[in-house]
């Protein structure tokens, strides 16, 4: 079971940075929100159809060589730096800060994310599983301008610029400003997780309990409706991702 704390009919997930599983290899440095290769935990197998957020910061020269995936939403958030991308369906691309990329593995990819820059790198790669299995897999990438306000990564409808997404699932990215305000979506039939890419944040519920958050903090919210709470900017390097999830499996 995950940890959880109850408030005015809601029910907080916190999952501090510092607690998380974490790899030290000499090319990679990652920290895994959730279980994740030989890291095990059952009450960390994911949040709902949310099963891997890794904080990957990967060495110049190095990198994952090619390697399967299938049936699960793959989504990489570019925080600094640059990966190249090639695999079987055809596709070899840069992927820079500030881009997003998704996969659809579908019924199949093979793939490899190597940093062929002078400087390390650093990315959240998240795996989300699709309402569908055995769909033709897809690739997209594109740079999202991001601002004080949410902006949307992943929709299923790709409104505007955000990507499509065979899952239900949303995603947001905001960096707000100092005292800035982000009010979370009031939404009775999603859970949400907030995974904060750096800097800090506080959440401030509707009970009048605040929740300070800093750089790999994440917190997931569930039962009853989730709008009223708000997310204010503590800093001014203060970056967060914000996630929609069906609320029946979280």
């Amino acid at each position: 079971m995950h940890p959880t704390t109850q408030t005015s009919g809601q029910s907080l997930m916190l999952r501090p940075a510092d607690e998380r599983f974490h790899t030290q290899l000499d090319w990679l440095e990652s920290w895994h929100s959730f279980s994740f290769g030989h890291h095990y935990d059952p009450g960390w197998m994911g949040f709902g159809p949310l099963r891997v957020i890794n904080d990957d910061t990967i060495a110049a020269g190095r990198g994952f060589g090619m390697h399967p995936h299938r049936d699960m939403e793959i989504i990489t958030v570019m925080v600094d730096g640059e990966l190249t991308h090639a695999d079987s369906i055809g596709h070899c691309e840069v992927l820079r800060a500030g881009e997003v990329q998704r996969m659809s593995a579908g019924t199949g990819i093979v793939h490899s994310e190597i940093n062929k820059s002078d400087r390390p790198c650093r990315l959240l790669q998240i795996w989300i599983e699709p309402e569908q299995v055995g769909i033709e897999p897809v690739y997209d990438q594109q740079p999202i301008a991001i601002g004080s306000e949410w902006t949307t990564l992943i929709h299923p409808d790709a409104p505007r610029d955000a990507m499509a997404t065979a899952s239900a699932t949303r995603m947001w990215r905001a960096r707000p400003e100092l005292q800035g305000q982000l009010q979370l979506p009031a939404d009775e039939d999603n859970a949400l997780w907030i995974q904060v890419i750096d800097g800090m944040l506080e959440l401030q519920c509707v009970d009048g309990v605040n929740y300070p958050l800093k750089r790999g903090d994440g917190l997931g919210i569930v039962d009853s409706a989730t709008g009223g709470h708000t997310l204010v900017g503590i800093n001014r390097t203060a970056d967060v991702l914000l996630l929609a999830l069906n609320k029946n499996t979280a």
